[in-house]
């Protein structure tokens, strides 16, 4: 059940009759909706409100959906579903790797996308509560990086940021929370709360490859989330 103020959700579709759908259902489940038919309308509702989730179709003539989310991404940690009705696995995972939060194959069991719904904005809500005591620089430190708990920001000594996504700063917190420990794919699943139907290891593995780009000063040669192999990852604060 949606308690407080109904979270608002953009559903971007071409398909008049699918986003009417879409938009009708999510509104009888108490959230708040707006309706737009692609990118250029998807940006102009963003320049008037700040909306909790996007749910967005990847097949779209004016606009491709994975350029909207590559765009979103850079500038904004605004949780994303795709949908996409090729069900690809390489659309799916070109768009984890560029910051999206979940993804449904269209058409889709609309319950379904209610309840990922609802998981993805636990997740982000999970990422604004208080944050545990941290030192001086505002954040969590592991070597010359610092992970601001309250902005989802990633920072270096020099004071370079970098936006971190909900799904991003929900896989770091579960090594944060468990340095120096060996945690396979299943588990990392359950932390991060990022299960996903399918279960497919490619999923995390997708995650911690974006995470390591953005953390490590080589990723190739990665010195603080490692892989151990058969089994799973290691998060390393020190880099040793």
């Amino acid at each position: 059940m949606v308690t407080g103020p109904a979270p608002h959700v953009v559903v971007v579709d071409d398909e008049a009759d699918a986003r009417a759908m879409v938009g009708d259902y999510l509104r009888m489940h108490g959230f708040e909706v707006s309706l737009c038919d692609g990118g250029r309308a998807l940006r102009r509702r963003l320049a008037e409100v700040a909306p909790d989730l996007i749910v967005l179709d990847l097949n779209m003539p004016e606009e491709d959906g994975l350029s909207i989310v590559r765009d979103l991404k850079g500038r904004s940690s605004v949780p994303i579903i795709m949908l996409t009705a090729t069900a690809s696995p390489i659309d799916r995972v070109v768009g984890l790797e560029l910051g999206a939060d979940d993804y449904l194959p269209k058409p889709c069991e609309l319950r379904e996308l209610v309840a990922r719904i609802r998981s993805v904005l636990r997740r982000a809500a999970q990422g604004r509560g208080p944050a545990e005591p941290s030192p001086p620089e505002g954040g969590v430190r592991f070597g010359r990086m610092i992970v601001d708990t309250e902005t989802l920001r990633l920072r270096d000594e020099a004071g370079t940021e970098q936006i971190l996504t909900r799904s991003e700063y929900a896989l770091l917190k579960a090594f944060l929370d468990n340095p120096k420990r060996v945690l396979t794919r299943e588990r990392l699943l359950d932390l991060a709360d990022a299960r996903d139907p399918e279960a497919f290891d490619r999923a995390i593995d997708v995650r911690i490859n974006r995470i390591r780009k953005k953390v490590e000063p080589d990723p190739a040669n990665p010195r603080f989330i490692r892989t151990v192999r058969g089994m799973g990852y290691v998060f390393r604060p020190d880099g040793d």
